[in-house]
């Protein structure tokens, strides 16, 4: 997950403050070393418990995945070993408004779209038909105030109403009546389906 790391305009430094709530990483602020919730984005001790971070959009993805779209990316080439997470165990989450959902990856590689609403918005989960290692969470409503239904037809993704084409990682219009618009990209994030009640307690599992 990603937060905007900025309360009332002050930016704030973090670090990695080593324990574990709910087997997943919390991190601390050096000037009031309250301790946050990574999945949360929640402080849960301290003088800032009950204050939350804006999430932003981040994509959970493979290199070469990511590559094949952003060719002009640089990172620090550091040795490692091969990474544990495995997109095939995990789940996509969005969190509006108190409103989860989890959507199992498995679940979403054989829908290809899910048209769903979370908190009265209108959103779509979808895969990159042309690789199962790209995914991403619009919201369905366009300027217009119209709502469209999403789906895969011939390998490519296509809104019902218009039968416009569209980029299934960066949600713009790319051939159709459309062609040119974007769709807003919300801040959907991984976790592990075993933990989502641990945090999301009221939330619920997108069933197919």
């Amino acid at each position: 997950m990603v937060h905007r790391r900025t309360i009332d305009g002050k930016e704030i430094i973090f670090g990695v403050q080593g324990a574990l709530w709910g087997n997943a990483m919390t991190f601390w602020d050096h000037d009031t070393g309250s301790i946050w919730s990574q999945p949360l984005g929640e402080a849960i001790a301290g003088p800032r418990k009950g204050l939350t971070l804006e999430a932003l959009p981040v994509t959970f993805t493979t290199w070469a995945a990511w590559l094949d779209i952003h060719p002009e990316t640089v990172a620090l080439d550091v040795p490692a070993g091969v990474s544990g997470f495995d997109l095939a165990r995990m789940a996509i989450v969005l969190d509006l408004a108190g409103d989860a959902v989890a959507y199992r990856y498995p679940d979403l590689i054989d829908a290809g779209v899910v048209n769903d609403v979370i908190a009265g918005l209108e959103v779509a989960v979808v895969v990159d038909p042309t690789d199962p290692d790209r995914w991403e969470t619009f919201a369905r409503r366009i300027d217009d105030d119209s709502v469209l239904t999403l789906a895969i037809e011939n390998g490519q993704l296509i809104d019902r109403e218009t039968g416009t084409v569209w980029d299934p990682v960066r949600g713009l219009g790319m051939e159709g009546p459309l062609a040119g618009e974007g769709l807003g990209v919300l801040p959907g994030f991984t976790a592990f389906p075993r933990d989502f009640d641990t945090f999301w307690p009221d939330g619920r599992f997108w069933q197919p």
